[in-house]
Parts: C-alpha cells; sequence; structure tokens
C-alpha cells in the first residue's frame, strides 16, 4: 500500500489504566471508522502516576491483549505506544508494540535512551532509576511500508533516526510523554529535524496535561519527509488524521539524496549487525559500518 492514513491519538492518561484504556479503545473505534489503516498511541498510555513499576506486566498480557484485540475487531494496524513491560531486574522496560490488523504482534522495541539529567539548581532526575533500558533498534517491513520505532527522549539522538532510515525506514513513530518545559521549544524543530535529515515521515503521538510529576506538552503531529507539519492536535486530548504517501518519499529522496551523498570514506556509523528476527529488523550484534 504506497498511499493510507494514519490515525494520531494524544491521550491525558493518568493514574486508572482500566479508564486510560478504555479511552483507547474509544479512539481505535473512531478512527478505524474514519478509515485509518494505522493508529498510534504515546508513550506510557496505560497509566502515568506514581508506581510506575508496580504497573509492570508481561507481554502477552493485559494491555497487549487489550490491543491486540481491538486491532483484529477493527481490522486495523497499531502503534500501542509505551506501557512498561516487566523485567527480570525490577525495574520494566519502556516498551511499545507494533500489531497486524489480525491481532498478531509483529515487533517490539523498548525505549533507549534514559533521560538521567543533575540540574544546576541541585535538583535531578534520573529515569534510569525506574526504568531499564532496550538494547536494540528495530524497524519492520510490512503492507505498509518499512516503518521505525522510537519513543520520546530517543529524539535527541539523531543517530538512531539515521541508523532506522539506513535500515530502509519511510516512515518512523515516536510515542511520546514530552514535557511542556522543553517541548514548547525544542518539540517541533527536533521533529522536522529528523524528518528533513532522513527523507522520512515522523508520527509523533504526544501525552498532554498535567500529570504527577510534570506537565506534557501535547502538540502531536505529522511531519512529511520535506518537513511540512502536514497535521497537528489541538490543546486537548483527542485525535487526528493525516495521509502517508510512500510515493512522496521517493520524490524527497531523490531530489534530496543526503542519505546516498553520505562521505563513507571519511566518516561511519558503526552499528551492530542487522539481522532478521521475527521479522523485524533488529540492528543488535555484531559489528557493522553504515
Amino acid at each position: 500500500m504506497r498511499k493510507y492514513t494514519v490515525g494520531v491519538c494524544q491521550m491525558d492518561s493518568q493514574n486508572d489504566k482500566q479508564e486510560n484504556l478504555r479511552i483507547a479503545g474509544e479512539m481505535i473505534s473512531e478512527n478505524a471508522a474514519k478509515g485509518a489503516s494505522i493508529i498510534a498511541f504515546p508513550e506510557t498510555m496505560n497509566f502515568i502516576g506514581k508506581g510506575f513499576r508496580h504497573q509492570a506486566e508481561p507481554i502477552p498480557g493485559e494491555t497487549s491483549d487489550f490491543m491486540c484485540q481491538m486491532a483484529k475487531e477493527h481490522h486495523v494496524w497499531l502503534v500501542t505506544g509505551s506501557f512498561p513491560e516487566a523485567h527480570e531486574s525490577g525495574n520494566p522496560k519502556n516498551t511499545l508494540l507494533l500489531i497486524d490488523p489480525s491481532g498478531n504482534i509483529r515487533c517490539k522495541y523498548s525505549k533507549l535512551h534514559m533521560f538521567d539529567v543533575e540540574l544546576a539548581n541541585g535538583g535531578s532526575f534520573r529515569e534510569s532509576a525506574y526504568s531499564t533500558p532496550g538494547d536494540e533498534i528495530v524497524t519492520m517491513q510490512t503492507e505498509l511500508g518499512h516503518l521505525g520505532m522510537a519513543i520520546c527522549y530517543d529524539l535527541r539522538f539523531p543517530e538512531q533516526f539515521r541508523l532506522m532510515a539506513l535500515a530502509g525506514a519511510q516512515v518512523i513513530f515516536l510515542p511520546s510523554c514530552f514535557s511542556l518545559t522543553t517541548g514548547k521549544d525544542h518539540w517541533e524543530p527536533l521533529l522536522r529535524a529528523r524528518a528533513i535529515e532522513n527523507g522520512v515521515y515522523i508520527v509523533a503521538p504526544n501525552q498532554i496535561g498535567k500529570k504527577s510529576n510534570m506537565t506534557a506538552n501535547g502538540k502531536s503531529m505529522v511531519i512529511d519527509p520535506w518537513g511540512d507539519v502536514i497535521a497537528r492536535a489541538s490543546d486537548r486530548p483527542g485525535s487526528f488524521l493525516a495521509e502517508i504517501d510512500l510515493d512522496y518519499v521517493d520524490a524527497v529522496r531523490r531530489q534530496i539524496p543526503s542519505l546516498e551523498n553520505r562521505r563513507r570514506d571519511l566518516y561511519h556509523l558503526s552499528v551492530r549487525d542487522p539481522h532478521f528476527l521475527s521479522g523485524a529488523h533488529v540492528i543488535n550484534r555484531g559489528e557493522n559500518q553504515l
């Protein structure tokens, strides 16, 4: 399918998992009825509040089972947005799933980059204190094109997006809970930069509203490969549609061939050797230069 519609869901998730899932189910029904082929949700879509690690689930589990059932019922692809996946360390991974219209989990991705910061005023924030980072860069070839996955803070690491593009990604999904503090200045410029640099669509569903320890920025949007914002959310929970055109990806890359014009004789990206695991293109072992 070279042209299709994506539904982007902006949520104000709070500390009631069942209510968050109920709202997600309504959004899936609404977007599927409007013709969306794939529907995407934000980071920590099923729970935001104190006790994050205590909400960890196995996969398969409550949230994944619900989302698989909704995908099958409405015959749509889902990017679940992330939720805490149980991990042997006791600190969950921040994991999203790609689910196909038959309700099958096609791949999963766990957030790579942990937001750990020491502030000048003596304060600090350490995501690594309660979350275990992933260790794989994941893309997936599907009937909707080659899809890449990232989560929130990953946005600030352009090498991850370049590696996904070099692996073939045409559309990259970025479920987020990006804060208002930094988001008001950084969110849109970074999204547009990642799209322009790599000639990809960026689909960025974000949380909105006041959470237990921050206020989320909202401003969910879809950026095309030229860097134009082609759709964005209003300043409230809800969803919107945007068109993905893979032929336009090809056209932009022909006009701006930055992926082809890299000076690999002078510099390279050293990555773990790509291989295929359950159909997903995972960069996670060995050494390879791109």
